[in-house]
């Protein structure tokens, strides 16, 4: 949507020149002339002179419409040619451009129209080789299918779009929205809070977590179709509080509220400010009610995450040897004490970069997993055959016994990753992934230019060519047999890809394999994933048909 705005203004500008070449012209016209000349009649205006003092004269409007003609042509004529003197080199145009404009009409219309254009977009990229251009306004865009290149690209350029500067106020310089260079450094400096060791002690968590999700679905059982996504999302922001900040909102009921709405309004508030090209301008933005609603978020947002910071800073600096007891008597670390040790011990981080890095966890820990975790049950309550094979598993793994699930009952769930995987292939909650080129990009067949933005689909990705012919067929087999994968690894990209891949990947699949494992052993699901009308937000999300509903299983 940025690009769009961009493209859009690119346009207008365009268009004031022209109007002020116009005027200049005229201008000119009038006030060169020969000393010999009798002075000028007042009351003249710009282009039109004294035309409409004698709205008759049709020699000065025929000069009128002439030259408004010539600034339309030449305005027609720099677009066709800026448009069609490309190198060789770079890939072919999408089609269905207009002048001045160029596929800017093509994005006019609501989040459901704009997730059938990013299929559409996808698909025709796909069958033009995997790579192409398009245009916003006088903006040329990139847009890429081919795995291949868009590793490339991604490892090649690290800068992100400037849509994510409408999340800096809520997560600063975090992972997600922090420039290249505090990037590197931060994920340098946290890599090591994501190592195995410190992801296994969170497992009791995971375990207590899926049960309390367990608890809450019992008055959905028997009832018909409901809307899981609300006890998704509310499960996995208690559990991305606990493993991040080491808090149970549970336990502060009051606290929890406020933390959840305020979290989910502030989601709306970048939504909506991103499909408002006017609100993208932080001048009117800061004068917008809008702004007011954002601001008053993130006061509830910062002071949660700030006030648990000092907490938690205080306590470390009194007994730094303490570890967290979780509710199942597992001791762990939670983020913020891996962060604030860093801090103290070494001076890593600063209290502000902290608390950015904490509520980066938060922000994209939960929304995401919620997200993956109701389509994956819409998928497995569509096909019986899927859910009777996972009960199979399950069964042959934990027996008649309702106990935890242990880092090793992980490793041997094999056909539960699959369906995972095969779930985020068919749904990847972020479809796409956009880089701005800070240099010219050899690709296979083409050359990038620099400066241009390039769109990285993820959703094309998952439906190249080397998936085969069933690249649209929900099949979680296809991950059993690694000679039926694709033999490139970045023909699935779920959580990005190259260098700015998500660093909690594997954070996410443990957490959402323990969830479904309980989920599944207690609960049959069954859902209709065709009914589903799917909209562009920030994540790919489903308008209606996502309902799913649930029987009891007997033992």
């Amino acid at each position: 949507m940025i690009i769009n705005i961009l493209g859009l203004i690119e346009m207008l500008m365009l268009c004031l020149f022209c109007v002020t070449f116009a005027l200049c012209w005229t201008w000119w016209h009038r006030n060169t002339k020969s000393k010999l000349e009798p002075p000028a009649y007042p009351g003249a205006l710009p282009l039109i002179g004294h035309t409409h003092l004698l709205m008759g004269d049709s020699v000065r409007l025929i000069e009128m419409l002439m030259l408004c003609l010539f600034c339309v042509t030449f305005a027609l004529c720099w677009t066709w040619w800026h448009r069609n003197t490309k190198s060789k080199l770079e890939p072919p145009a999408y089609p269905g451009a207009l002048p001045l404009i160029g596929h800017t009409h093509l994005l006019m219309g609501d989040s459901v129209h704009l997730w059938n254009l990013v299929k559409q977009m996808s698909y025709t990229t796909l069958r033009m080789g995997g790579v192409i251009a398009m245009s916003i306004g006088l903006r040329t865009i990139y847009v890429l299918t081919d795995p291949e290149d868009s590793l490339t690209v991604a490892n090649a350029c690290l800068q992100k779009d400037t849509f994510y500067e409408f999340a800096k106020p809520w997560l600063g310089e975090g992972l997600v929205t922090g420039t290249v260079s505090i990037w590197k450094r931060h994920r340098k400096l946290l890599s090591p809070a994501f190592s195995q060791p410190v992801l296994d002690g969170f497992q009791g968590v995971f375990n207590s977590q899926s049960r309390r999700l367990v608890k809450d679905l019992e008055v959905e059982a028997g009832k018909g179709p409901f809307d899981h996504w609300v006890y998704m999302r509310r499960n996995a922001l208690e559990t991305i509080c606990l493993t991040t900040m080491g808090v149970d909102f549970r336990r502060n009921s009051i606290l929890y509220s406020q933390c959840e709405v305020a979290t989910e309004q502030i989601f709306s508030v970048i939504i909506e400010r991103l499909q408002k090209f006017w609100l993208h301008n932080d001048f009117i933005y800061s004068w917008s009610s809008l702004k007011k609603k954002q601001d008053q978020c993130l006061r509830i947002l910062h002071n949660i995450s700030y006030t648990v910071l000092q907490e938690r800073k205080a306590s470390y600096l009194n007994n730094k040897k303490n570890g967290l007891k979780a509710s199942s008597g597992t001791k762990f670390k939670a983020f913020l004490d891996l962060l604030l040790e860093l801090s103290i011990e070494t001076g890593t981080f600063n209290d502000l970069e902290i608390r950015e890095e904490v509520d980066t966890m938060i922000a994209a820990g939960h929304e995401s997993t919620a997200t993956v975790l109701m389509f994956t049950l819409v998928l497995i309550g569509s096909y019986p055959k899927v859910q009777e094979r996972l009960f199979e598993e399950l069964h042959y793994v934990f027996g008649e016994d309702d106990r935890d699930v242990t880092k090793q009952d992980l490793s041997r769930l094999e056909y539960l990753e699959a369906v995972l995987k095969e779930s985020m292939r068919i749904y990847p909650i972020v479809a796409l992934t956009v880089r701005i080129l800070d240099k010219n990009v050899k690709l296979k067949n083409y050359t990038l230019t620099a400066g241009r933005p390039c769109i990285i689909s993820l959703y094309g990705i998952h439906r190249h060519p080397t998936w085969g012919d069933d690249a649209e067929e929900f099949k979680p087999e296809r991950w059993l047999d690694t000679r039926t994968l694709p033999s490139c690894s970045t023909a699935f990209a779920a959580f990005n890809m190259g260098r700015r891949i998500c660093i909690g990947k594997s954070f996410a699949f443990m957490s959402m394999k323990t969830t479904l494992a309980h989920v599944l052993r207690h609960y049959r699901v069954k859902g209709d994933h065709t009914k589903m009308e799917i909209k562009a937000d920030v994540l790919l999300k489903p308008v209606y048909g996502h309902h799913i509903s649930i029987e009891r299983r007997t033992k």
